[in-house]
C-alpha cells in the first residue's frame, strides 16, 4: 500500500520552543528554526485547532493573525491535542514523547485517554497507577529552561492544573491557571515584560470546530475573539519581546458519506483486543496471532476511507517521527488507520460523544497537518 510520508522539509511543531529559547540565549537549546531577531522575553501561544488552511480561508475574521502570517509548520501523526502539546513540551515528535493518540494502550494500564488521564472510554483517575512523570519521563523543554535559570510559566486553563497530561508534558514551569481571555492575555504580557518565558494555551476555537464545524458561524466568531486576544498581547509587547503563535492541528468537517461505524461492523472487530485513537486516527490492538488477518480486513474494508498500515509500516513511513523509542512502540496499534479526505471511523456505542462531533482531526491530510507559525516582536 502506498502510504503518505510526513513532509520532512517543513519544520515540526516540536522545533518551536527550542528555537524560541535559543533566541533568548538559553544554554542548551539549538535554533532549529531560524528566527529573525533575538528575544529578551517570549511566549509561545498555542491556539488549539488553528490550522493554516483554516486561517488562510478566514483571514478576514482575523486581520491581526493574518497580518503575521509567515512560515508553516507540520505537526506529525497523530494530529491531535495530546500529541501536539507533548511536542511543544518535550521538543520531540510522538515517537519520542510517547503521547501517540487521543487514547492509546499502556502496558499494564490498558487503553488510556491522554487528555483526561482515565481509562478509555470511562473509568477512574489513573494518576496514581499510571504516574504521568513515568509515562512521559523525558525532561521537558520547560524543566530544561528553568534549570538554565530562566523564569518559566505555563499559562493555561485553571481546570488543567495538576492534570495527568499537564504533569506528563508541561511540567517544569510555574502553572498559572486562567479563566478567560482577559487573564490569559494579562499573564502572558506580564511574563514577557519581566523577561521570562511562557507557554500559553487557548482551547475554545477547537471546541467550536468540533461542535459546529470548522468555518461555521460559531467557529468564525470565536476566531475573531482569538484575534483580539492576540492583538491585546501584541500591543503590550515590550522592546525585545516575542510572541510566537502556533497550533496543535487543523481540522476537517465530516462528510456523512464517509462515516464508518466500527462498532456496527463486526468484521472490523474480529480479532481485536482493544481500539484506541479517535475517529481520524485509530490504533487497533489485536489478539495473539490475529495481526495479519486484522490488517488485511481493515485494509480491504477501508480502502476508500483510510490509509491502513501495520505498526512497522507506519513507523517505517515516518508517521511518528524519524525514530520511535522502544518504550513507545507498544503504545502504537498493531494496526494503524489514518482517515482520508473527510472520512471518520467512529464508535457510536463506545464513544457516543466523540462520534456525534461535526469537526475532527488526527490524520495526515494537509488540512490537519499544516499549522501557522506567527511571530510578533515588540
Amino acid at each position: 500500500m502506498d502510504l503518505p510520508h510526513p513532509d520532512v522539509d517543513t519544520p515540526h511543531l516540536a522545533d518551536v520552543v527550542p528555537s524560541v529559547l535559543a533566541a533568548m540565549g538559553v544554554a542548551g537549546f539549538e535554533p532549529r528554526i531560524g528566527l529573525p531577531e533575538p528575544a529578551a522575553g517570549a511566549c509561545v501561544l498555542l491556539i488549539d485547532g488553528l490550522g493554516a488552511e483554516l486561517l488562510d480561508a478566514h483571514a478576514e475574521d482575523a486581520p491581526v493573525l493574518a497580518g503575521l502570517r509567515g512560515r508553516t509548520l507540520h505537526v506529525g501523526f497523530p494530529s491531535t491535542t495530546a500529541a501536539g502539546l507533548a511536542a511543544v513540551g518535550t521538543g520531540r515528535p510522538s515517537g519520542g514523547h510517547g503521547m501517540v493518540g487521543y487514547s492509546f494502550r499502556l502496558p499494564d494500564a490498558g487503553v488510556i485517554n491522554a487528555l483526561r488521564w482515565r481509562p478509555h472510554p470511562w473509568g477512574d483517575d489513573l494518576r496514581e497507577s499510571a504516574v504521568p512523570e513515568q509515562v512521559q519521563p523525558l525532561p521537558t523543554t520547560f524543566e530544561r529552561a528553568a534549570s538554565a535559570g530562566i523564569a518559566v510559566s505555563v499559562v493555561s486553563g485553571a481546570e488543567f492544573t495538576g492534570s495527568g497530561l499537564t504533569r506528563a508534558v508541561l511540567r517544569g514551569g510555574r502553572y498559572v491557571g486562567v479563566h478567560g481571555l482577559g487573564d490569559l492575555a494579562a499573564a502572558v504580557r506580564a511574563t514577557v515584560a519581566d523577561g521570562g518565558f511562557c507557554y500559553g494555551y487557548h482551547a475554545d476555537l477547537d471546541l467550536m470546530g468540533h461542535l459546529y464545524g470548522p468555518g461555521s458561524a460559531a467557529w468564525r466568531l470565536q476566531l475573531r475573539h482569538v484575534d483580539r486576544l492576540v492583538e491585546s498581547v501584541v500591543d503590550g509587547l515590550p522592546p525585545g519581546g516575542l510572541l510566537a503563535i502556533v497550533a496543535d492541528h487543523g481540522m476537517v468537517a465530516v462528510d456523512t458519506v464517509g462515516i464508518v461505524d466500527i462498532d456496527s461492523a463486526t468484521t472490523l472487530l474480529d480479532g481485536t483486543a482493544a481500539i484506541g485513537g479517535e475517529p481520524r486516527a485509530r490504533h487497533v490492538y489485536v489478539r495473539d496471532g490475529a495481526a495479519a488477518d486484522v490488517l488485511a480486513v481493515w485494509r480491504e474494508s477501508l480502502a476508500d476511507h483510510a490509509w491502513v498500515a501495520s505498526r512497522d509500516e507506519a513507523i517505517a513511513a515516518g508517521w511518528f517521527g524519524a525514530t520511535v523509542d522502544d518504550r513507545v512502540r507498544p503504545r502504537i496499534g498493531d494496526v494503524v488507520a489514518a482517515a482520508k479526505g473527510q472520512a471518520v471511523l467512529v464508535r457510536r456505542t463506545i464513544e457516543p460523544m466523540e462520534s456525534a462531533l461535526i469537526g475532527h482531526h488526527g490524520s495526515l491530510t494537509s488540512a490537519e497537518q499544516r499549522v501557522p507559525l506567527l511571530l510578533a516582536y515588540g
